[in-house]
């Protein structure tokens, strides 16, 4: 179960609740990922421009990694997203909302994306 005042966010992808956590190493690899250089940068570049899908695959790896989940980013790549991205992008915007700051929303999800479940 994920634990909100640890950052922690839950996400349901193909039928099983993952935890999704954004800790110092997850955010390292991050910088290294998206060539953001240090902290700073990647919060700029987290929050400018339009994300590729390589970008939310290695936020959702990382973040699943954080989490507790060892998936590399092929496995990462292959999980279903049954019922559309939405629920990965929301529960990505609550994860990098929690690492760099601000507080998260008052009535959240019990479970994202588990409307996806078929």
């Amino acid at each position: 179960m994920a634990n909100r005042r640890r950052g922690e966010v839950p996400l349901a992808l193909g039928g099983r609740t993952y935890t999704l956590c954004l800790t110092l190493g997850a955010l390292a690899e991050l910088e290294d990922a998206l060539t953001a250089g240090d902290l700073v940068g990647l919060a700029d570049r987290l929050t400018t421009g339009r994300p590729r899908t390589a970008d939310l695959v290695a936020i959702l790896g990382a973040a699943l990694r954080g989490g507790g989940h060892a998936l590399d980013d092929d496995e990462v790549r292959r999980l279903p997203l049954a019922g559309g991205l939405d629920a990965v992008v929301d529960a990505l915007g609550e994860v990098l909302a929690a690492a760099f700051g601000e507080a998260p929303p008052a009535n959240p999800p019990a479970e994202r994306g588990a409307e996806s479940r078929v």
